[in-house]
């Protein structure tokens, strides 16, 4: 179905259209087409969230590429570009990251760290919008929804592999004395890095910078059947053999790893948080992949 500009057959939205019209040539002729109030649109759903999986062309806008949410406020723009603490921030909407001016059928959006950018906008269907950045041919899907029905659990675990991105280390805080003992016992960091762990048997309270990295190998986070809560993450040493836990998220800044060969729990804390802010430190070092985590068809054994 071709997707028309700015709310054409738009049921839920086509109320936001003025009265005005336009010509507009089509083929040899010229006909009237509405006028729509694209502040309205924009402005029509608290939150918007980029499918980032959706986007097509080879391009790239920079900002959201970063972000899991956009909301359109009065001519500011706000994003949640972290995990952590999303659904708490800036009452759900994330953190200001710049200003956008509509305009007929396009936004401007002069955002903080990335400047000036005009998207056009489109409907493709009821609560849905396609950002298009003409100049890399790119486009961007995005779902509305309002904050009060926004599923923010179902967003956190849908992206945990980020959340697990945004500490510059994780330290052991707590080892169960139930357990047998195993060569995990004595990591006391982990960091992760995008397709990449490392870890450390530095003693905790370690500074960061001072860290060595003892071991390092890939990692990854599977989604469980039927169990939407439940994640497990298999870290592969490099020149060692594989460690299996099933990952609970405490709060935002704490996880527990449990292990089920030895029965032995482990939480770490994050440290060195990293805000994807306007300012400060490099805006890039985030960027969301199109990632889909693998399944895996286990239950759990760990009761919380």
């Amino acid at each position: 179905m071709k997707t028309i500009k700015l709310l054409l057959g738009l049921l839920v939205l086509g109320t936001l259209a003025t009265s005005c019209y336009t010509e507009v040539l089509v083929g040899d002729t010229f006909v009237d087409e509405p006028v729509f109030n694209t502040d309205q649109v924009l402005s029509s759903y608290d939150l918007w969230y980029v499918d980032i999986n959706a986007t097509r062309g080879g391009g790239e806008v920079p900002f959201l590429q970063r972000a899991f949410t956009i909301s359109f406020v009065n001519g500011t723009l706000y994003a949640n570009n972290n995990m952590a603490g999303i659904g708490k921030t800036g009452n759900g909407l994330g953190i200001d990251v710049g200003y956008y001016d509509p305009l007929n059928g396009t936004v401007e959006i002069d955002h903080d760290v990335d400047g000036l950018w005009l998207l056009e906008v489109y409907v493709v269907n009821n609560g849905t919008l396609e950002l298009r950045d003409p100049r890399s041919n790119t486009s961007y899907f995005l779902e509305g929804y309002q904050a009060n029905t926004f599923d923010y659990d179902f967003v956190f675990y849908d992206n945990i592999d980020y959340f697990l991105q945004e500490y510059d280390a994780w330290e052991k805080t707590y080892t169960s004395e139930e357990g047998a003992l195993n060569d995990f016992d004595e990591e006391n960091y982990l960091r992760f890095l995008p397709g990449l762990f490392q870890s450390s048997v530095d003693l905790p309270g370690t500074r960061i910078p001072d860290l060595q990295w003892d071991f390092e190998g890939n990692y990854q986070v599977y989604n469980v059947e039927n169990d939407e809560t439940l994640k497990t993450l298999t870290l592969a040493y490099d020149f060692m053999g594989n460690d299996y836990f099933e990952l609970y998220v405490i709060n935002d800044s704490t996880i527990e790893l449990y292990h089920p060969d030895s029965g032995t729990v482990y939480e770490f804390r994050g440290r060195g948080y990293q805000q994807y802010l306007k300012t400060g430190k490099n805006p890039t070092v985030k960027k969301r992949k199109k990632i889909s985590n693998p399944t895996m068809k286990v239950k759990r054994n760990r009761k919380i």
